[in-house]
């Protein structure tokens, strides 16, 4: 009966929502040390990696210093021709030096044919296999091809009969 009679009085419920609202700042203040672990976390991976691409950076820096450095140098060994510093060829082989020098032009020219041949061997028995496959699909093809051709040429000449009736 007390419990039927009884009503809530705006005290007890100002209570009930003064006590919801310091379990849920408890809760806020248990989860507030992960959060800003994970966000120290966060910053010093950022950090990490942000010092990761300035080292790559730096080291680019570094090499093209360098380059900068021998600037001087590399010009004058591209516009150096390299023909002077080669050995001497005596007048006798000039003719088999041309000849010599064509034969590894065409090679070079074949190469990546011949590499692509050279490639293509270990998949030679796969190939004969459906070659031979296709030669039979074909041999069935002409042998039909023929049939039709002789069924068209009796149905013509039953057509000239017809048409001579």
């Amino acid at each position: 009966t007390l419990d039927l009679t009884s009503r809530k009085t705006p005290c007890f419920l100002k209570f009930s929502e003064m006590e919801k609202m310091a379990n849920i700042q408890a809760e806020i203040n248990e989860v507030q040390p992960e959060v800003h672990c994970c966000q120290t976390i966060r910053s010093s991976l950022q950090f990490y990696f942000t010092g990761k691409k300035c080292e790559i950076l730096q080291d680019m820096n570094r090499h093209l210093e360098a380059v900068l450095k021998k600037k001087r140098a590399l010009r004058k060994r591209l516009i150096k021709p390299r023909c002077q510093e080669s050995l001497p060829i005596e007048a006798t082989f000039h003719k088999y030096i041309v000849e010599l020098l064509t034969e590894a032009v065409t090679f070079i020219e074949k190469l990546e044919s011949h590499l692509q041949a050279l490639r293509s061997i270990p998949q030679i028995p796969n190939i004969t296999r459906n070659m031979d496959t296709a030669w039979t699909k074909t041999e069935l093809l002409v042998m039909e091809l023929e049939e039709l051709a002789e069924q068209i040429l009796k149905w013509r000449e039953l057509q000239k009969e017809v048409c001579s009736d």
